[in-house]
């Protein structure tokens, strides 16, 4: 059975995501990747309600093996922080309720895995998915393409 990996670079505004699942000659294949949008004018309930929705129709669509998902970040704004924290946590209880295996990392991994640096900016991060993936082009916008690169830490990092 080959691995469907979702990965989630998480936000109340924008959450990236990218499906990738392995491939003969490149690390992946890309199955697809985008955002999920809120409404930043809403209350904070209704934005992650809306990323709990777009999460659940995620899973349903793609029916990923693993949830691979960004770890918080320790911002300088303490509200910043907790906001991220919260959307973690709908992201966490969708993978949760569909029976999906789900997998944590530092964003500093990410970035090293995928850019060969844990402090690599976020344009060097898409070139470097799209190399990977043999693109075109990077993803974009650059929250899917962090998704993508979420993910394809995961199938880079793990243990056959």
């Amino acid at each position: 059975m080959t691995p469907r990996v979702l990965g989630i670079d998480p936000g109340t505004a924008v959450t990236g995501y990218g499906v990738v699942e392995p491939s003969n000659g490149a690390p992946a294949h890309l199955v697809e990747c985008g955002v999920i949008r809120t409404n930043p004018k809403r209350e904070l309930w209704h934005r992650l309600d809306s990323l709990y929705d777009g999460i659940v129709q995620l899973i349903e669509t793609h029916r990923p093996d693993t949830l691979a998902l960004e770890n918080v970040f320790y911002a300088k704004n303490v509200r910043t922080t907790l906001v991220l924290g919260h959307a973690r946590g709908v992201i966490l209880l969708a993978a949760t309720q569909a029976g999906i295996d789900i997998v944590e990392f530092p964003p500093a991994t990410v970035k090293k895995t995928i850019a060969g640096v844990g402090n690599a900016a976020k344009s060097r991060v898409g070139y470097m998915v799209q190399r990977l993936l043999n693109l075109r082009e990077a993803p974009a916008p650059s929250d899917a393409a962090d998704g993508v690169a979420v993910a394809l830490t995961f199938l880079l990092t793990r243990r056959p």
